[in-house]
């Protein structure tokens, strides 16, 4: 059995990598930390899960997370695992971080981009970026995992065969992503509220979105040109999944045949990701609640630009189900031990 900790349990990864962890045939969970419901029977805090566990949540104690632990998921924002995981490889435990802390390799960018230090720079080389599509080999391998943001895994999903490929011009590219309130965490704020949100629509940080940074460094490591992305998200009144809507100009003499060969060739085996014939379009509705990718590709011949449906749920595929699939390559198990759940309709 994995022994397994949750660091930051009570926010919304914290409750999907429950869900999913606690029927995992090959997990045993030890310690689920709280800063402020330690000592809570975790059904108090999640009804939802009665019957499921008997475990209380705990106070952040590192030693002992670290010593008794297999596996450390580190759930927290932005700016609190460097310390932590630098903690973490003076163990012996593998650590995934659900953060941004690791995800950007260039310092300047990530203490730019999230107006923080990078207080671990020694680990950024020893992190492996979490999207098993593209570094199932590092992850096989892999002490530490950056586990992908979001709106970063559903457009690189979506992009990167066309880039790998040639397929598009890398400067052409528009992202428009749309995705449910889950997405914004568990704290409360204005903008959460039923009133705010029902019956509304509406764009935020279109210029200077965090996940810039993130799709441009992975889209660039595929490709053999300079990739600069246009992405704006759109927060709908839903509670989970992202739907990203991306365009790019499609390069002379592409033709939608070679599109489609080539994101199904790219996606054959993938047990998560799945293209969709022509003539059928993706829903948010079909990949909640599991790991799931869907993907729609087309060629529009009037305007000669390549249109990607891109629907993921963002607390599965896009952060805790991820997460779960990269722990399972990391321990040799089959990629969808634990994630064989299907879509909740209606």
């Amino acid at each position: 059995m994995i022994k397994v900790s949750i660091i930051g349990a009570t926010g919304y990864t914290g409750s999907e990598l429950l869900r999913y962890l606690i029927p995992h045939q090959d997990v045993e969970l030890i310690h689920l930390t709280s800063r402020s419901h330690a000592g809570t029977q975790v059904t108090s805090y999640y009804p939802f899960l009665t019957g499921s566990i008997d475990l209380k949540f705990t106070e952040l104690k590192p030693d002992a997370v670290f010593t008794d632990s297999d596996l450390v998921f580190i759930c927290l924002p932005h700016g609190h695992s460097m310390e932590l995981s630098a903690l973490a490889s003076t163990f012996d435990v593998k650590v995934i971080d659900l953060g941004a802390d690791f995800r950007l390799k260039n310092i300047d960018v990530y203490e730019e981009t999230y107006k923080v230090e990078q207080a671990a720079p020694n680990l950024l080389k020893e992190f492996v970026y979490g999207l098993p599509e593209k570094y199932r080999e590092d992850i096989k391998n892999a002490q530490y995992i950056a586990n992908p943001g979001c709106f970063v895994t559903s457009a690189l999903l979506g992009l990167l065969p066309a880039v790998v490929h040639a397929l598009i011009d890398p400067q052409s590219i528009i992202i428009d992503s749309k995705t449910g309130v889950s997405g914004a965490g568990r704290s409360a704020s204005v903008d959460k509220l039923l009133t705010e949100l029902t019956g509304n629509f509406k764009a935020y940080n279109p210029l200077l979105h965090r996940h810039i940074p993130e799709i441009e460094q992975e889209l660039n490591s595929a490709s053999e040109h300079t990739v600069q992305v246009q992405f704006t998200p759109h927060l709908i009144p839903v509670e989970r999944g992202i739907f990203s809507t991306i365009y790019a100009s499609v390069e002379d003499g592409i033709t939608e045949r070679d599109i489609i060969d080539s994101y199904k060739s790219a996606y054959q085996h993938e047990p998560f990701v799945h293209v969709l014939d022509k003539g059928e379009l993706p829903q948010m509705k079909h990949v909640s609640g599991t790991n799931n990718c869907q993907l729609s590709v087309q060629l529009d011949e009037r305007t000669g630009r390549l249109i990607v449906l891109s629907i993921i749920d963002n607390l599965g595929k896009g952060a805790a189900g991820q997460a779960v699939q990269n722990m399972n390559i990391m321990f040799g198990l089959p990629e969808k031990t634990g994630l064989a759940a299907i879509a909740m309709m209606p």
